[in-house]
């Protein structure tokens, strides 16, 4: 109550961007003291062994994670458990350091419950990130997101700088989330193309993969295209999960109008409820196809346990958010999770993973 009665409204009044470094800079200092985590802990985390589960021998508390863009540089990894998060995914880290997109570059839509996002994968690169994280130990599960550095590449390049990240930062990580669809970058989708991705996967292969890999997808494709895809990775067996979805660039459904706010003429791509239906119909399309072959992971439109249930009971076997934090303040991941062990218990399921997929005809969960 307190976040939304007085902290947003006091911080909406600020550039996004701005009040976004500034919260990484107190959660880097909240999270180097065992006390100030302590307060955090009592405040925010919940735990319940009916949300724990095992995945790609993962130990997951709960299954809400932190989607990637939040944590651009890993600096907020002492802290995010804290807050309750069962998971955090960090990047996109590209192959090079990359400045990212001209300011400003970050926006709210409150009618929509949104954000126009335009940074263009800015990021310190892999070679300061892996430095950042050398001896460091998770409390929670972190998953890495890579993508190519956002200037002008060959597709021979981008493949470099893809496998440049994807090798220096595996080591890192639990899991590696390959971001074939950053819809703000310098032709950013262009391995979403079957045939590229093909290309950028062979190369990928060459690695000595030792982590679960995700691959990332954009929302605004049609049926015959997520096809593709699925047909590319099946040839590719170190793909175990995709991640549903990413931004989307249409803005047709906003209620905000560009005669209301300028900032609509602007580049960039839209968070939140306004990519809500978007994803599920992608993420219930996905898992109708594949059945429980792949672990999925559910992104956009998350503000509440509702939000989050649909998209396990549709496929999803984690969830993540933002911008539904950015709106409801960090209590939220308590609150969801809270509420989810009430809806497993409404309908009897004794572990979250039972819950996956039960509304999709013909998917097989798996219980472990």
């Amino acid at each position: 109550m307190l976040y939304k009665r007085i902290i947003k409204p006091i911080a909406f009044k600020f550039d996004a961007e701005d009040v976004h470094n500034r919260v990484t800079k107190l959660g880097q200092f909240l999270g180097r003291y065992k006390a100030t985590k302590k307060v955090l802990k009592k405040l925010y985390y919940y735990e319940n062994k009916i949300l724990e589960q095992n995945i790609l021998n993962i130990k997951f508390k709960n299954p809400i994670g932190l989607a990637a863009g939040f944590d651009k540089n890993a600096k907020l990894l002492d802290v995010l458990p804290s807050v309750g998060f069962g998971y955090v995914e960090v990047g996109s880290i590209t192959g090079e350091k990359c400045e990212g997109n001209p300011k400003p570059r970050l926006f709210r839509l409150p009618k929509d419950r949104a954000l126009l996002v335009n940074y263009g994968l800015f990021n310190d690169g892999a070679e300061i990130i892996s430095k950042r994280l050398q001896n460091k130990k998770y409390e929670i599960p972190v998953g890495i997101s890579v993508a190519r550095t956002n200037i002008k590449l060959t597709k021979e390049e981008a493949i470099k700088d893809y496998y440049k990240a994807f090798k220096i930062m595996q080591p890192f990580s639990d899991y590696v989330t390959v971001n074939v669809s950053c819809p703000n970058a310098d032709d950013g989708r262009m391995f979403s193309d079957k045939k590229h991705l093909k290309d950028l996967l062979k190369e990928i292969n060459k690695i000595e993969i030792n982590k679960p890999v995700f691959l990332k997808l954009k929302p605004d494709v049609n049926k015959k295209e997520i096809d593709d895809v699925l047909a590319v990775i099946n040839d590719y067996k170190f793909i175990k999960g995709l991640v549903i979805s990413n931004l989307t660039k249409h803005r047709e459904n906003l209620k905000t109008k560009k005669e209301d706010i300028d900032i609509l003429s602007l580049d960039g791509s839209i968070s939140g409820k306004a990519i809500w239906e978007k994803s599920n119909e992608m993420l219930k399309y996905v898992a109708s196809k594949t059945k429980g072959k792949y672990i999925i992971i559910g992104v956009g439109g998350i503000f509440n346990a509702d939000d989050a249930y649909y998209k396990i009971r549709n496929g999803a076997s984690l969830v993540q958010l933002m911008t539904g934090m950015i709106y409801e303040g960090p209590g939220l991941i308590k609150n969801i999770n809270k509420r989810l062990v009430e809806k497993l218990k409404k309908d009897n399921f004794s572990n979250i993973g039972e819950a996956v997929g039960v509304d999709v005809k013909g998917f097989k969960r798996s219980f472990n």
